[in-house]
C-alpha cells in the first residue's frame, strides 16, 4: 500500500477501478466487487506516480487553508467578504452587524458550531430562493432544500426525493461560486452524469460557470472556520 496516504476502498457494481483525492487530501478508491484486494493493492502501485501527482495538486491547492482562532479580530468569510470577530456580552449569539460578527464571550470555546448554526440558519433563507428562480428557469422542480454537513462535497442532490443539498460551508463562497452551484446540482436532475450535455445546461445558465468552478478549486480550502 502506498505510504502516508489514508486509503479508503469502497466496492460497487463496476467494471473499472476509479481513484479520487478528496477535500480532506485522503484517497478514494472505488473497485469492481470482484477485485480481491491484492489486486487493487497492484493496481494502487502501478498508478503510483499518478497517486502522487494527483496529491501534489491537491496540496498545492490548499496552501490557501486558513487556520482562524478564537480571538478578536480574526477575520471569517460571509457571501465572499470578510468580517472580523468581536466578542460582545452585549449580544446573546452571533450577530452579524457592519463589518464585525459579534459573539458572546461564553460561546469563544463552541466558536466552530456557533459559525455552523449561524451559516446554516442563513444559508437555509439565502439559498432556497436562489434554487427555485434557477429551477424554474431549468424547467426542473426540486421539493427540498437542506443546508448539512457534507464531509467532501459542496453540494448534492437526489433525483428521487427530489432533493438538493448545500454543504454550510459555500455560505462563505461569493454569491456567483453559490449560483454555480446550485445550477450544477439542477443540471442534474436532467444529466447524471458530467458528460457534454450536462456542461452544455450548465453553460445556457451561466457562460461563465468555468471562472466559478476554478475559484472553487483555487480557495475551497479556505472555506472553513
Amino acid at each position: 500500500m502506498i505510504d502516508n496516504l489514508k486509503i479508503n476502498i469502497h466496492k460497487r457494481n463496476r467494471k473499472t477501478l476509479s481513484i479520487y483525492i478528496e477535500r480532506d487530501g485522503s484517497l478514494t478508491v472505488y473497485a469492481p466487487e470482484n477485485l480481491l484486494q491484492n489486486e487493487i493493492d497492484a493496481i494502487l502501485q502501478k498508478r503510483e506516480y499518478q497517486i502522487y501527482r494527483y496529491r501534489a495538486k491537491w496540496e498545492l491547492l490548499n496552501a490557501n487553508r486558513i487556520s482562524r482562532e478564537a480571538v478578536n479580530g480574526q477575520s471569517f468569510l460571509y457571501l465572499g467578504r470578510n468580517y472580523y470577530l468581536q466578542f460582545s456580552n452585549d449580544v446573546k449569539s452571533l450577530m452579524l452587524k457592519g463589518k464585525y460578527f459579534y459573539l458572546p464571550e461564553s460561546k469563544r470555546e463552541n466558536l466552530p458550531e456557533a459559525f455552523k448554526e449561524f451559516y446554516r440558519e442563513k444559508g437555509k433563507a439565502f439559498i432556497t430562493p436562489r434554487v427555485f428562480q434557477f429551477a424554474e428557469k431549468m424547467g426542473v422542480k426540486p421539493e427540498e432544500i437542506s443546508i448539512l454537513e457534507l464531509k467532501n462535497r459542496w453540494a448534492s442532490c437526489s433525483i428521487k426525493k427530489p432533493r438538493v443539498n448545500f454543504n454550510w460551508k459555500v455560505m462563505m463562497a461569493p454569491v456567483t461560486v453559490l449560483d454555480y452551484l446550485i445550477v450544477h446540482e439542477l443540471a442534474h436532475f436532467k444529466f447524471k452524469k458530467h458528460d457534454s450535455a450536462f456542461w452544455n445546461e450548465v453553460d445556457k445558465i451561466l457562460p461563465n460557470y468555468q471562472k466559478q468552478l476554478d475559484w472553487l478549486k483555487r480557495y475551497g480550502a479556505s472555506l472553513t472556520v
